[in-house]
């Protein structure tokens, strides 16, 4: 990356910006200046858009031909008056439901009547009582028509002369203010009008998301215009506008020429240490698949080295290990390779990854000797080549050695960073590590040169004790080097995390191996058995792939970004090159 400075006049300000953002490679130093007031109109705007527009994309509708006469702010204020009418509707819907539920008890009745009743001096009177306490004899004392019986109660009206006092042990309610049928007709509208408003909706989710789409993305250009205005430094009395921002060194070429054509006054510097410099990573194919892995963890800082080419293989072939089975990996190979043929371009590198775990999952399966829960090793067929196939304790020592591997590449990574970022002095205790690290293996298991591993590992030992801190004195050096030893236990724990690799890769396998044992107990029912035990093993082998592959999805990363860049010295923290451009 290179820091461009940019010197524009007041009134050529405005086209520059137009010219930078149509070239599309400056990435704008921003001030962490507060949004004026129209700028935060525009993004809580932006925001409501993309709100909109996720909503109508819900209602999944068969788009209809794209109109671009139609105006997306124009559209975008009708659904939001038509979401505002549906939320009215629903607020009175709810409340004519509870008149409802109170209303129906009484059936229907006639205001009117009850209205010209009154004006004869005969009063109607609604009570409510419990059954355990209504009383026939109240009927012979006054005029009773019981209109309901329900949870328990008594529902009943009594005509009554002169509105007197009625002595009775009940509870008495006013007169509902309309009948269950004027009440059911109010709800009926309201249901139709909210059935008439979401049918409109839905139109619009057919017509217009296009229009909506290009609203807003022709917004979020504007409010990135706005906010390079805004973060842009002012000069000589406002007459000089001065701008920074970073540009990828091979993007620099179309910017430059831009610049000696139009005689733009610019300084370019290389970026110092501490400044926070954006990321672009550049990486070949393969790697490339890896990137929105490494990303969920974060960037790496400007200095250090981008991991993804040095841990996209192991992750891959991690991953294979902990599905386990060769059948599961054909399948992802095949699953990846059919959707491909119909998925957009930005969908189709997820899709390669996907492929390439599968493949990953077929060169481990077959080396674990597993095939949709079969073991290959007790097949006749695959008995010439079974020496190939691992048992159990050679599998769990392979995933071990396949940590110390990445383990020691991760120190070896860290020494090569230290010899970019400082000088190779930095980077001798590193080198230590893993001269101590191979001396105790052969002291320990291979045996091989004894003799030469004892005094590797006293050399190994004085470059960690006496390197540990270059900048410091000599006592700082060697206590600072005694308490690293230290950390040789850390690195011991850190290859046992690996054995997660073969537990999970024999989980997976055996119950692969149920599976198969269930649908052969299915088998043996007669006449049908056989097409519910294909059933049964399509079902069982679906599910154990997908709750497998999560488990070998979140596994390996884990083992990525705790003990591989833990020992990489991964310091992280880079922010994504974003730069100022047309996006859309």
């Amino acid at each position: 990356m290179k820091k461009y400075s940019f010197l524009v006049y007041h009134q050529e300000y405005k086209p520059f910006l137009v010219d930078i953002q149509n070239i599309g490679v400056l990435d704008v130093i921003k001030k962490n200046i507060d949004l004026d007031e129209p700028a935060r109109n525009k993004l809580n705007l932006i925001n409501d858009l993309n709100k909109t527009i996720k909503f109508l994309e819900s209602k999944k509708q068969t788009p209809e031909p794209f109109d671009k006469k139609v105006d997306g702010l124009e559209i975008y204020n009708k659904i939001t008056e038509l979401q505002n009418n549906i939320e009215d509707y629903n607020t009175k819907l709810e409340l004519i439901k509870k008149e409802l539920s109170q209303v129906e008890l009484w059936g229907d009745f006639s205001l009117e009547t009850i209205e010209n009743l009154k004006k004869a001096n005969y009063y109607v009177r609604f009570f409510i009582s419990p059954e355990r306490k209504f009383s026939e004899e109240w009927q012979k004392t006054y005029d009773i028509s019981v209109i309901n019986n329900q949870n328990s109660n008594v529902y009943f009206v009594i005509i009554a002369k002169n509105n007197d006092k009625i002595n009775i042990d009940a509870e008495e309610i006013n007169i509902p203010e309309r009948p269950v049928s004027q009440v059911l007709m109010n709800k009926q509208e309201i249901e139709n009008k909210i059935q008439e408003t979401t049918a409109l909706l839905d139109s619009f989710a057919a017509k217009y998301i296009q229009n909506l789409t290009n609203t807003l993305n022709k917004l979020k250009e504007e409010f990135d215009f706005d906010d390079v205005i805004l973060n842009t430094k002012h000069e000589a009395e406002n007459k000089l506008m001065v701008l920074q921002g970073w540009v990828a060194v091979s993007n620099e070429e179309k910017l430059n020429n831009y610049l000696s054509e139009k005689n733009i006054i610019y300084f370019t510097e290389d970026a110092k240490e501490g400044e926070k410099v954006p990321i672009l990573l550049k990486n070949n194919k393969f790697s490339k698949l890896f990137e929105p892995i490494g990303k969920l963890f974060s960037l790496p800082s400007y200095p250090e080295m981008d991991l993804t080419p040095y841990f996209a293989p192991f992750f891959m072939f991690f991953f294979g290990f902990c599905l386990g089975d060769a059948g599961y990996g054909v399948v992802l190979l095949l699953v990846g390779s059919l959707l491909k043929l119909k998925v957009n371009k930005k969908t189709k590198p997820l899709l390669s990854l996907i492929q390439l775990l599968g493949i990953g999952t077929i060169i481990m399966g077959t080396i674990s000797g597993t095939l949709f829960g079969l073991q290959l090793v007790n097949v006749d067929l695959f008995s010439p080549i079974k020496n190939i196939f691992l048992s159990y304790d050679q599998l769990l020592n392979f995933s071990m050695a396949l940590g110390g591997v990445q383990i020691i590449f991760g120190i070896a990574i860290r020494a090569v960073n230290k010899i970019k970022q400082h000088s190779f002095i930095y980077a001798i205790p590193e080198l230590g590590w893993i001269l101590l690290l191979f001396s105790i293996l052969d002291l320990a298991m291979i045996k091989y040169m004894v003799s030469v591993s004892t005094i590797v590992l006293y050399i190994s030992i004085g470059m960690i004790v006496f390197f540990s801190n270059p900048k410091g004195n000599i006592l700082s050096n060697i206590g600072k080097g005694i308490w690293d030893l230290y950390g040789i236990t850390g690195i011991f724990g850190d290859v046992l995390s690996y054995i997660r690799l073969f537990a999970l890769g024999v989980s997976s396998s055996i119950l692969g191996y149920v599976i198969n044992s269930m649908a052969l107990q299915i088998k043996e029912v007669p006449v049908v058995g056989i097409v519910f035990a294909v059933i049964f093993l399509i079902i069982g082998h679906t599910g154990n792939l997908l709750i497998s592959s999560l488990g070998s999805f979140v596994h390996p990363m884990r083992l990525t970004f705790v003990e591989f860049y833990k020992n990489a010295g991964f310091a992280g923290g880079g922010k994504e090159y974003k730069p100022f451009s047309n996006k859309f």
